[in-house]
């Protein structure tokens, strides 16, 4: 039992140099498998965030995290006055923010 293990853990007398890199050929794979296909759609949904939320005017439509529907009335540096009704105007975080709902055509009755 321990000669065979011994056998299988010795390195290819033939295979040298390339049997190490070909060992980690599955890894990198992976790691560039995993790259393509989450950080990078996820780094790039953030940017785009980033750059909404820098671009929000006055008078835009916006819907926060939390559900909240409003019209934007002040825009500070890490906060907007968020118009939801007529006589009410909430404080809310920039970064809450996550929705322009000028394009969405308003729900019938």
């Amino acid at each position: 039992m321990k000669t065979l293990f011994i056998m299988l853990a010795a390195p290819a007398a033939n295979g040298g140099l390339l049997g190490g890199a070909a060992s980690f050929l599955p890894l990198i794979l992976i790691i560039v498998v995993f790259y393509f296909f989450m950080i990078r759609p996820q780094v790039k949904k953030q940017k785009a965030l980033q750059k909404f939320r820098s671009e929000l005017a006055k008078g835009d439509k916006v819907v926060t995290t939390g559900g909240i529907y409003g019209k934007i009335e002040e825009i500070h540096d890490n906060f907007i006055s968020l118009k939801v009704d007529a006589n009410t105007t909430l404080k809310v975080d920039k970064a809450a923010v996550v929705k322009d709902m000028s394009d969405v055509e308003p729900q019938k009755k």
